[in-house]
């Protein structure tokens, strides 16, 4: 049973990290939104390709539009975090109680 209860650890471990790293995919596409970054760069388009299917819908959901502010980022972030503090910490938990 410490087998399956290793292999539930180690996969809430590697969405832990996978969240982490879109977490961090959009901090750099919130500062290219500041910048004046070339639409034709490479980077620039793939991080616009990653991101944009998880914010526009958080942009339907809240417009703010009239704020002049794109606060999608940051409320994106907080359900990253949220799923990195409850939901992997509750599969972690689950695993060592097999």
């Amino acid at each position: 049973m410490f087998v399956l209860s290793n292999f539930v650890v180690a996969l809430a471990r590697i969405v832990d990290i996978a969240l982490t790293l879109y977490m961090w995919i959009i901090i750099f596409r919130a500062v290219i939104s500041w910048v004046n970054a070339d639409p034709h760069n490479k980077i620039v388009i793939f991080l616009y390709r990653v991101t944009e299917p998880v914010l526009r819908p958080v942009r339907r959901i809240i417009p703010l539009r009239n704020v002049g502010i794109d606060l999608s980022p940051i409320i994106v972030i907080l359900i990253i975090l949220f799923l990195q503090y409850f939901l992997v910490e509750t599969i972690i938990q689950l695993a060592r109680n097999l």
